[in-house]
This record gives structure tokens, C-alpha cells and sequence, in this order.
């Protein structure tokens, strides 16, 4: 089963996961009416597909009045958008989902995921996040660091710093890391997850990771 964008935000939440604040929208009006009950001034909108690459294809556009999240949801919803992992006919858009943008400084990757070949569950990261990862992968793969965790050991707080550090973080954004990534690795054993993949990981001009 696929997780939408908006599905997968509510469970981070819950999880202690820090998210922006968002509301999803199947209307121009409602998208319009969930720019009103977010922080402003700026705003994302974001097709909802079981796609990556939805930025790169028009899928996400940033707002900084109603009148251009008006534009930005009618220009999406009851289209087809078509991304490297789609096909040429693409995947209807029925829901946007509407978010408060944020103050960006850095972007990362973080994934935990089964490796079969393994048989270790595995966080992979990278400081190249917002890019398409697999490309770093193939062509800069020096850029992706990656732990296996031990499933007699579990999770271990030395691999988390190693993630952190390789990440260039420092300071407390060393321990927020750690807190994300605990509570990923909760998430997917208690959700009984195969792959859960944050791009980007946002680390903000105030120095906070969401």
C-alpha cells in the first residue's frame, strides 16, 4: 500500500516527526480556504500522486498570495501529471495538498528501508536531498551513507551520529537528528513498513530540522 504525501505528514506527526503545517484539498475553494488557516506568506502546493518527481514536473508550485494557490490548485486537480515514474500517460490529480513554506537553508535525504540481500533494515542518507537520489547514487556515490542495523542489537546511538555528522550537522541539530531517526525506526517496525524516504529533509536558516 502507497502513503500519499499528506497521509504519511499526519503519521509523522503523530510519531513526534516535526512536519510543516498543512491541510490536503480537493477544490480550488478548498485549497484557497486552507491558505487561510496556514502561516503565510508563502505557500506550497503540491500534487498528490503515488509519484516522486512531482516538483521537476509541475506538481509543485510555490505562492505567496490566494489568488496564485487559487491558480495553482485549478492548474492540478482533474489533470494528469506525468513524472520519470509514471509513464507517459501519467497519474490523475484529484487532491493538492496545500503547505506553509519554510525558511530553507539545506536540503537532505534520509530512507530507511529492508534490505533483502541483507536481511538488515538499512538507513540510507545524503546531503544531496531534493535531487533525484538515484542519480547520486550512480553517478556520486561517495555522497550516500548508509547504516544496517543489527536486528539483535537494534538501533544503536553511534550509528545515529554517524548518519548526523556524515550529514554535516553539529550541535543540537546532532540530537534532533537522532530523535527523527529513533522515531522512524519505531514508525516502521510498528507500522510494519518497506520503505519510508524523506526528500528533502529540511534543516531551516534557523537551524532546525522538519
Amino acid at each position: 500500500m502507497n502513503l500519499h504525501e499528506y497521509q504519511s505528514k499526519r503519521i509523522f506527526a503523530e510519531a513526534g516527526i516535526p512536519v510543516p503545517a498543512g491541510r490536503v484539498a480537493a477544490s480550488e475553494a478548498e485549497a484557497v480556504a486552507a491558505a487561510g488557516e496556514l502561516p503565510g506568506p508563502v505557500w506550497v502546493v503540491k500534487a498528490q500522486i503515488h509519484a516522486g518527481g512531482r516538483g521537476k514536473a509541475g506538481g509543485v508550485k510555490l505562492c505567496r498570495s490566494a489568488t496564485e494557490v487559487a491558480a495553482a490548485a485549478r492548474g492540478m486537480l482533474g489533470e494528469r501529471l506525468v513524472t520519470p515514474q509514471t509513464g507517459s500517460r501519467g497519474l490523475p490529480i484529484s487532491e493538492v495538498y496545500v503547505e506553509s513554506g519554510s525558511a530553507i537553508a539545506r536540503e537532505l535525504y534520509l530512507s530507511v528501508l529492508l534490505d533483502r540481500e541483507r536481511s538488515r533494515i538499512a538507513f540510507v542518507a545524503s546531503a544531496a536531498g531534493g535531487m533525484n537520489i538515484e542519480e547520486v547514487a550512480a553517478h556520486e556515490p561517495e555522497r550516500i551513507l548508509r547504516v544496517d542495523i543489527d536486528p539483535a542489537a537494534g538501533l544503536q546511538g553511534y550509528q545515529c551520529r554517524r548518519l548526523a555528522y556524515g550529514l554535516g550537522l553539529e550541535g543540537a541539530q546532532v540530537a534532533e537528528f537522532e530523535r527523527i531517526v529513533r522515531a522512524l525506526y519505531r514508525l516502521y517496525l510498528d507500522k510494519d513498513l518497506s520503505l519510508v524516504e524523506i526528500n528533502p529533509l529540511i534543516v531551516t536558516k534557523d537551524g532546525a530540522l522538519v
